[in-house]
């Protein structure tokens, strides 16, 4: 991964940090009033949540892009703590997001074939009894049934669409099915064709941000972009005509579309004078699709694999914690953790209880604040239709059907050296763990009638998946 140019990076960034912060110790020294933003350090954070859609694992600038271009998530990482080995709890895009806003294995607290248990807490949920105001504005794609909608789930506030997928600019599904209109408010169907929905993403964030400024409030913008269709701000299109590959040069379009939307929120944050005492997470939900209809221009760089597969390439993903009242910038934290932290770590910033169920997150506030303590996890596990994997240390053991590939991510995280063989005692003890973890999650009453068997070993077995 190409290192940052923090130096040259958001240079103003600084400078206004830094005049705040004498602006704020003059005050003080002098005996007069100290200005609201220290009053607003004495309140709950904010919370504002970025989710990007199919966004691969090395797709920002800060992340070692070399061809695409995104200031504005490049200053947020510059302001805040940056993960290089954060990972999701599965490649697409509905069971990723349950967990994120669970803190649970998204078994536990998916319906199969239906969405979200409406009997799961959510992020808001937990959040909204210590008096934030909460809006979720963007893709939900956590169900279709009766208490499974975004404001059934402790949102006050819902805009967009329940779907895997939206037309931008019609507000209609057309990939599978009959055509039809999936954009709502709460739950009224909303129109407006023709205007281009993360633009209408950020004129309903602004206004949310603008009713409540006074209060505490979390705001969840789970995007539809870079994930198909295809279909870029035209001004983002311009800036990438170098790119010969055209899907490359679509989908940088598309995620310079993304950045461009991230900053205007954060423009509004400072305009309000509420970034300093806002935790502002950022993050894709999985890695780059291969789909043909989201013309592949992602990319994982040399991590193999993306969407749709336990390979890093589908897992590990960009991530980003800010929050300048508390945490310092500049930071890179290499520790594994998992978006399952995400939940425990706000109970811990925002000062609230966990919810009355078993968590599988941990919080990460020892890893914001030291770049010496220790990953929360002794191993993370995963399972996505019928393929497994497991962490523990530098190993990660990926099974599929019968057959097993184990890796040295220290060593090798391209993941294409085999050491099943050569290792067979590190192989046997992830094939527990992972049957272990198994075994316990079936104990949940929702994950009983469709957890995974565990594996069961084979001699001879250590072959790479195709």
């Amino acid at each position: 991964m190409a290192p940052v140019d923090w130096e040259t990076m958001t240079a103003q960034f600084t400078r206004r940090q830094a005049l705040a912060t004498l602006g704020l110790g003059a005050a003080a020294l002098a005996g007069g009033t100290v200005p609201s933003a220290c009053a607003a350090f004495r309140r709950r954070p904010n919370v504002v949540l970025f989710v990007a859609d199919d966004l691969g694992s090395v797709d920002l600038r800060c992340y070692g892009s070399k061809d695409l271009l995104t200031p504005h998530i490049d200053a947020l990482a510059y302001s805040g703590v940056r993960f290089s080995q954060f990972y999701v709890t599965a490649p697409a895009c509905t069971p990723s997001r349950a967990s994120m806003l669970t803190g649970r294995h998204f078994p536990r607290v998916l319906r199969l074939g239906h969405g979200i248990n409406p009997a799961e807490t959510t992020i808001a949920e937990m959040l909204k009894p210590a008096g934030y105001h909460t809006a979720c504005i963007g893709k939900w794609h956590l169900g279709f049934d009766d208490g499974m909608y975004a404001d059934d789930q402790g949102f006050d506030e819902f805009f967009g669409h329940r779907t895997g997928a939206m037309d931008n600019y019609s507000h209609h599904y057309y990939w599978g099915g009959p055509d039809r209109h999936v954009m709502w408010r709460n739950k009224e169907r909303w129109h407006e064709e023709g205007s281009y929905f993360p633009d209408l993403m950020v004129r309903e964030s602004v206004r949310f941000i603008e009713q409540n400024k006074d209060e505490p409030f979390f705001l969840y913008m789970p995007f539809n972009i870079p994930h198909y269709p295809i279909q870029p701000d035209p001004a983002a299109r311009e800036r990438y005509g170098h790119i010969e590959n055209a899907s490359r040069r679509e989908y940088a379009a598309l995620v310079s579309t993304l950045d461009d939307r991230v900053g205007m929120i954060m423009a509004k944050l400072e305009e309000l004078d509420l970034r300093d005492n806002t935790i502002v997470i950022f993050l894709s939900d999985h890695g780059h699709s291969t789909e043909e209809r989201s013309g592949g221009g992602g990319s994982a760089g040399i991590l193999r694999g993306g969407k749709m597969t336990l390979w890093e390439g589908g897992l590990r993903v960009p991530a980003i914690i800010s929050w300048p009242a508390h945490i310092s910038g500049r930071q890179l934290r290499p520790q594994p953790v998992t978006a399952l932290d995400l939940l425990p770590t706000l109970a811990e910033f925002c000062d609230v209880p966990l919810p009355q169920v078993e968590i599988d997150g941990a919080s990460l506030a020892s890893v914001c604040a030291s770049d010496e303590a220790s990953s929360p996890h002794d191993a993370l596990y995963w399972v996505y239709k019928e393929d497994w994997a497991v962490r523990e240390g530098p190993w990660k053991i990926v099974g599929q059907g019968d057959d097993i590939f184990l890796a040295n991510l220290a060593l090798d995280p391209t993941e294409t050296i085999d050491h099943a063989k050569s290792h067979r005692h590190v192989q046997n003890r992830l094939v527990d763990l992972h049957n272990r973890w198994i075994l316990k999650l079936s104990q949940d009453a929702n994950v009983a009638s469709q957890a995974p068997a565990p594996h069961r070993r084979r001699a001879g077995r250590g072959r790479r998946p195709e």
